[in-house]
């Protein structure tokens, strides 16, 4: 199991742009950090998530 923003889930196996996706957020309004490190925006790809890791994503939000 994964916790993604503090909530357990299935994601062992996949890249970080396939959760971030998943998530119905754009990659490129996000930032991810992954067990304490951020993950470079073009390493989405390449990254994949394993059991027990833990993920953080925050989405940016204009506004005015």
């Amino acid at each position: 199991m994964v916790k993604i923003n503090g909530q357990p889930a299935e994601a062992a196996g996949k890249t970080v742009a396939q959760i971030v996706e998943e998530q119905g957020l754009n990659v490129q309004r996000v930032a991810v950090e992954l067990n304490g490190d951020i993950v470079k925006r073009s390493d989405f790809d390449k990254v994949v998530v394993k059991e027990d890791d833990s993920m953080e994503i925050v989405n940016f939000v204009g506004g005015g």
